[in-house]
């Protein structure tokens, strides 16, 4: 099992769509967990195993709840749902202002996350740097994503945010390109990124790509297979999660 962090910096793509992407095509088991502090949507965007809605009120909100006295891994799915497709999902926070009450859970629920057993954690954890208490969830990860556009802002935040992380988990970078300059913008960032490792004592571990694709993550909130396996966007993520997933250890097997 291992821990990977999703994120992105000020103004980057699509974290929650890429969580979800990811999740889908997964080459072993995987929960999806959405951790941005500043709320999430994946309740609404989502459907339920049975075609309904997800339920809002049950997710991180009630896991805080009940783990006031300790978190343990064996917790984490009481409280997480199935979507269509069968991906479990841990639905986030409905809006920011309830992660006032949880400054407390996010290192307990990033240690839960590395030893739950037989899967893998996705955590979306949004947009970095507004919430410094996340550093303790991010520190327990094996793997963090950090996601980007070939944009000259982008890039330049990206940048800072490699500085920033001078220590702890290995990073990679997965450029969010449009088709008609997807390699392109990968080779661009790619060389940005190896510049500024010549620069700090940081050493990215890759730079992928993920394809932008609106219509494809249209589907993602309400089809699986047929038209969406075909999509871009499902594509390229099943090219980027073979990749991530053999860059962090599997996870053992049931006994």
């Amino acid at each position: 099992m291992a821990l990977i962090v999703l994120a992105a910096d000020k103004g980057a793509p699509g974290v929650t769509t890429a969580a979800t992407a990811l999740g889908a095509v997964w080459p072993r088991p995987v929960l999806v967990a959405e951790c941005d502090p500043a709320g999430g949507d994946i309740a609404y965007r989502l459907p339920a195993e049975d075609g309904g809605m997800l339920n809002p009120g049950r997710g991180l909100l009630t896991l805080g709840a009940t783990a006031r006295r300790g978190l343990t891994p064996e917790q984490i799915y009481e409280h997480t749902q199935r979507i269509i497709g069968g991906l479990d999902v841990l639905a986030g926070l409905t809006h920011g202002e309830q992660a006032a009450g949880l400054t407390w859970m996010w290192g307990p629920l990033g240690r839960a996350f590395a030893a739950l057993p037989n899967a893998d954690v996705l955590a979306d954890c949004g947009r970095l740097g507004g919430h410094p208490q996340m550093n303790d969830l991010i520190a327990e990860a094996e793997l963090v994503v950090l996601f980007t556009r070939a944009s000259l802002p982008h890039v330049a935040h990206l940048r800072e945010r490699l500085a920033i992380m001078q220590k702890g988990p290995q990073v990679g970078v997965v450029v969010i390109a449009d088709s008609r300059q997807y390699r392109g913008s990968i080779d661009e960032v790619r060389r940005i990124v190896a510049a500024t490792n010549a620069a700090t004592n940081k050493e990215v571990a890759f730079v992928a790509g993920l394809a932008y694709d609106p219509k494809g993550a249209e589907l993602l909130g309400g089809q699986w297979g047929g038209r969406l396996d075909r999509s871009l966007l499902i594509r390229t993520a099943r090219e980027l999660a073979g990749r991530l997933a053999s860059s962090v250890r599997a996870p053992e097997p049931a006994r």
